[in-house]
């Protein structure tokens, strides 16, 4: 018998990938083994100093932040404070310009019984002798 090219061989059926059915197991024996505590003894205490290290960092991390926002808190209260006693000075400086303008400090000290010169300021030089 010759061998005909035309005839076909039957082959096995192909078969079609589960890819639900692997994943499924995985994810069910890894499960299977953190709660039947297999987990803890094989092993995973090789990890343990880098976990601390990890959990180290994120207490950093948080503390950081932390102090990062009570920073900017105290800075804006410390803001607010400044532009309050900012404008207190403003007011205070003008509130004495006011006061001792020669006009207004006239008025009050009229009604102590001291009144504005009305002469003109005189200088006197004193002359030093040179023999002395």
């Amino acid at each position: 018998m010759t061998p005909n090219k035309n005839i076909r061989k039957e082959t096995e059926p192909v078969r079609t990938r589960n890819y639900t059915g692997t994943a499924g197991k995985k994810v069910g024996t890894a499960f299977k083994k953190v709660l039947g505590g297999e987990i803890i003894g094989s092993g995973t205490f090789r990890f343990f100093p880098f976990l601390v290290f990890v959990a180290f960092l994120a207490f950093v991390y948080i503390a950081n932040n932390y102090l990062a926002e009570d920073r900017i808190r105290k800075i804006n209260r410390l803001t607010k404070e400044l532009k309050e006693i900012r404008y207190e000075f403003i007011n205070t400086k003008s509130k004495l310009g006011e006061l001792s303008k020669q006009s207004k400090l006239a008025t009050k000290l009229e009604s102590r019984g001291i009144k504005e010169s009305t002469e003109p300021i005189k200088t006197i030089k004193a002359v030093q002798d040179k023999d002395e």
